[in-house]
């Protein structure tokens, strides 16, 4: 079987190895594919392996020898579904290797609005402030203690839960939002509406799959619904906020700060508008990318290849 990898640099920058894919077939890795470049290197394949390389219906009907799809993300989007699952082709993703990276990250960026770590650092080091300091300590942002603090989670899936852990560890109350009401946690916590997280929360955190039904759901009429000493912390998608609405509410104060590692398009174009928003912490997308969880993915997207070959396929989304 002839496997092609169309974007693989984002999964392994070169601290991986792709010796267990190669393993499995005839292997041939790109770092990355532009959109018209897709058919022409999948073209051979039995198997494609994407991460942010869209496969449409499109490039689906022109791939005759095309029997697998393996992403290698949580997140589906990129393949059309219906598409494959009208030719017969399974599409599965990994759903599970980024639990422990993406909380870990949520709550480093919970504890940089907290502090303004790397902003006092950096007054220090490379402005001189203490040097000239007339007191013995000086603050340029108010410093926040979490305990005894809400902590709202829109989401409340594998991650969602696990954010939730380490939010109640820190002291604070945990509200949570689901479609289905239906999870249970080891901690205390207490069931929302989207409205009364935003309402209640001194810090709201996103980890809902984007649907269509949600798009830019966190508009300005929800974020007024927040605290002015409130946080909005986002992990999940860029196209779940309104980027505009944020921007102009944190430019008018009304919420105390915001951090997020995604956007609407990304790479993020010089247009968006959070590049300019004041009180904003914006990452490159790189919640999800320790080694530790990048060798979880590639150890799962093995064995979903592994398993359809052996005609038992398992994660299989369409």
């Amino acid at each position: 079987m002839k496997i092609v990898v169309l974007d693989g640099y984002a999964l392994n920058p070169g601290d991986l190895s792709w010796s267990t894919v190669a393993s499995l077939g005839d292997l041939e890795v790109h770092d990355r594919t532009p959109p018209e470049q897709v058919v022409e290197r999948a073209k051979d394949a039995d198997i494609v392996l994407t991460n942010k390389a869209v496969v449409d219906a499109d490039a689906i009907s022109r791939l005759p020898s095309l029997k697998f799809i393996g992403v290698l993300a949580t997140g589906y989007n990129v393949v059309d579904v219906a598409a494959a699952r009208a030719r017969g082709i399974a599409v599965a993703n990994v759903p599970l290797y980024g639990t422990e990276s993406v909380a870990q990250f949520v709550i480093a960026l919970l504890l940089a609005l907290a502090h303004r770590v790397e902003k006092h650092s950096d007054l220090v080091l490379r402005e001189g402030r203490w040097v000239t300091a007339p007191d013995w300590t000086f603050t340029a942002a108010p410093q926040v203690e979490l305990a005894g603090k809400v902590f709202g989670i829109i989401g409340f899936g594998r991650i969602g839960q696990r954010v939730g852990e380490l939010a109640h560890a820190f002291g604070m109350r945990v509200l949570a939002n689901s479609t289905s009401r239906s999870q249970h946690a080891p901690y205390p916590f207490e069931w929302r509406s989207i409205e009364e997280v935003f309402s209640e929360a001194d810090v709201v955190s996103l980890h809902c799959p984007l649907t269509a039904s949600n798009r830019e759901f966190v508009n300005s009429a929800l974020l007024k619904r927040m605290k002015p000493p409130a946080f909005l912390i986002n992990t999940a998608r860029g196209l779940l906020v309104k980027e505009e609405d944020l921007a102009m509410v944190l430019r008018n104060g009304i919420i105390a700060g915001a951090a997020c590692d995604v956007a609407s398009m990304e790479p993020v174009r010089a247009d968006n508008p959070l590049l300019s928003a004041p009180n904003l912490i914006l990452t490159p997308h790189i919640a999800w990318s320790t080694k530790e969880a990048r060798t979880r993915l590639m150890d799962q997207a093995v064995r979903n290849i592994r398993a359809f070959q052996n005609g038992a396929p398992i994660n299989v989304v369409n």
